[in-house]
């Protein structure tokens, strides 16, 4: 992400610091992760809502938030179903560090479908937006990403590959053999894709990436531990659970699930969103989703690579925010934002 006091610091603290040295026994953390960054961007969806809204925290607390643009949406999908879930915000890698954001999402309006249809014949895309200063959001755009045999695209993140030098991007779905062009029978169960792109407009041939078969997997997210170690999280669709696991070996490294193989945070969730403290070196954040309640819920971690997870204070916590992420940002962005859409 990029100048001096920008966002884009972040990536070079993902990639420098080990947190490898904290563990649950960990009684003293140490100083702040980043001074720069005094502020947290928060872009989600609400229950049925299929657009992009905007939330600021309060300060640099990390779990007090509220809604910016006085509550309405900042976009509004023009394209495909006119409806955007899962939106995802990616500060910009490389050259990009500093000078570019995108955010990404499914394109799925459920009031115009079933959840069949969508899974069976959705959208194979994903909605793009990118922006020079958190502020202008341009160049909307769905891209498809996945042949005719997927039956859709759905919760669209991604990641910079500092070994690769693009974005790692990553999606579910679930496939159809030729022979079933319409859809209706059986499919694949439903795996974790990959592609890497460089602007978000052209996109490598997809790869499986996470394919736990015969069980269901979507809604990945990864964090950055440093030493090109990371943590992923990602939602048992089978189960309706979501679990952690960590890879000390790169992005496409070995993944070991902390606490064993039936090891969950919680049940009844999905969507995880995952990001450090500003404030305090070695605590990370998670989102998870309660669908079936009052959406997302803070949970907190100072020992990511053992996936002790427990849940965080919600008294600042709006309720009914849907699977989105959070990036961290300087004071400078947060002014812009916030002038731009007052709350």
């Amino acid at each position: 992400m990029a100048h001096i006091q920008g966002p884009w610091y972040i990536i070079s603290i993902y990639q420098s610091l080990d947190f490898s040295s904290y563990t649950s026994s960990s009684t003293s953390l140490g100083p702040r992760a980043d001074p720069s960054l005094t502020g947290y961007l928060g872009v989600f969806f609400l229950g049925d809502k299929p657009s992009v809204y905007f939330y600021i925290s309060n300060g640099n607390n990390a779990i007090s938030l509220k809604a910016l643009n006085k509550g309405q949406p900042v976009i509004n999908p023009t394209k495909g179903t006119q409806g955007v879930r899962d939106p995802s915000i990616i500060a910009g890698g490389g050259a990009e560090a500093g000078k570019k954001w995108y955010i990404i999402g499914t394109d799925l309006n459920i009031g115009k479908t079933t959840w069949d249809a969508s899974q069976r014949t959705g959208s194979r895309g994903i909605f793009v937006w990118e922006s020079t200063d958190l502020v202008n959001w341009t160049g909307e755009r769905l891209v498809t990403v996945e042949d005719a045999t997927a039956g859709m695209v759905w919760a669209p993140s991604a990641i910079w590959d500092s070994v690769k030098g693009q974005y790692l991007v990553h999606w579910a779905s679930k496939f159809y053999p030729t022979s079933d062009p319409k859809h209706t029978g059986s499919p694949s169960a439903i795996r974790i894709r990959s592609a890497y792109t460089s602007d978000f407009k052209t996109f490598s041939t997809p790869q499986d990436y996470i394919n736990k078969s015969p069980t269901n997997v979507i809604d990945l997210d990864i964090l950055p531990l440093g030493n090109n170690s990371y943590a992923r999280f990602l939602k048992d669709e089978t189960a309706k659970t979501v679990f952690t696991e960590i890879s000390t070996t790169g992005l496409f490294g070995t993944w070991t699930r902390p606490g064993g193989a039936s090891a969950v945070i919680a049940s009844g969730v999905e969507g995880p969103a995952v990001y450090w403290d500003n404030a305090v070196e070695g605590k990370a954040r998670l989102l998870l989703d309660f669908y079936g309640s009052d959406g997302y819920r803070p949970y907190e971690s100072v020992d990511v690579k053992g996936g002790k997870w427990t849940a965080s204070d919600r008294s600042g916590w709006p309720k009914n925010l849907r699977h989105g992420s959070v990036l961290p940002i300087s004071a400078g962005f947060a002014s812009a934002v916030t002038n731009k859409w007052p709350s």
